[in-house]
């Protein structure tokens, strides 16, 4: 079976030891860590969890998502999207930069305020 990402063998802890995952007090026993990288290279997520307690897949799917969506819509998702409370599965758009882009956008968007603007994607 081919494995399309890579996956890091590390007989010696070495890697465990610099990424901060070994648990303190507990020898070379290893926190369960999860680290989303995007395609540059760069780390976007760290999650830790003690050895006890096992990792929430489906949240580390919506983060997952989260960053997609975000990356390609130049927006922010809210606290516990796509299940928001407030605005429900909607976006964030960016807060302006400019007077004008402030008073276009409830133009443009669904807005609380001139600040807080949010869309369907």
């Amino acid at each position: 079976m081919e494995i399309p990402f890579p996956i890091i063998a590390d007989d010696m802890g070495q890697v465990a030891m610099k990424m901060g995952m070994l648990h303190p007090g507990g020898g070379a026993k290893t926190v369960r860590a999860v680290f989303i990288i995007d395609p540059e290279g760069i780390i976007r997520l760290i999650l830790y969890y003690p050895a006890e307690v096992g990792r929430n897949m489906a949240e580390i799917l919506r983060v997952l998502e989260a960053f997609q969506v975000s990356d390609k819509h130049n927006v922010a998702m809210p606290a516990n999207w796509p299940n928001n409370e407030l605005i429900k599965d909607r976006v964030i758009v960016p807060p302006p930069t400019d007077i004008r882009v402030a008073k276009e956008r409830k133009k443009q968007y669904e807005c609380f305020d001139w600040w807080f603007c949010h869309k369907k994607v």
